[in-house]
């Protein structure tokens, strides 16, 4: 796997499966500071299909997006992964990176993503891993 900080430089659009609209949610706030440091954001919950986070109108599954992504950024319970495999693997082009915000964690899924030539990382926050390695924001 490459190193995290050419993983969060080379993204530029991420879809963020399990987006919310509660600022006080991982799901939004995690997000809305991607946004803030450039990111094109693609938000992906079927329970908020119609509404509009970060300019963007959400959909209800991955492969409802309409334009290539990077990377898929996960806010689902390490035990809903499994209803999300397929369709990640379905996306065309697929995302060269699966993203497991922190917290989660299902070694299955991401072995059967690895073997279907995708990267993972683990359990670990966009955010927090942003910021610690004092990136600057990127040009879209």
């Amino acid at each position: 796997m490459r190193d995290l900080s050419e993983i969060l430089m080379s993204a530029r659009v991420v879809a963020v499966l399990g987006a919310h609209h509660e600022p006080g949610r991982a799901a939004f706030y995690v997000p809305d500071y991607l946004h803030s440091m450039g990111y094109h954001l693609l938000p992906v919950n079927p329970m908020l299909v119609g509404r509009v986070l970060w300019g963007v109108p959400v959909v209800a599954r991955l492969t409802d997006l309409e334009r290539p992504v990077d990377l898929v950024d996960v806010f689902r319970r390490g035990e809903s992964l499994p209803d999300h495999l397929d369709e990640i693997l379905a996306m065309r082009p697929p995302p060269r990176t699966v993203w497991l915000q922190s917290g989660i964690r299902n070694d299955a899924v991401a072995a059967a993503l690895e073997a279907a030539g995708l990267e993972v990382v683990r359990d670990r926050c966009m955010l927090a891993e942003h910021r610690a390695r004092r990136l600057p924001a990127i040009a879209v």
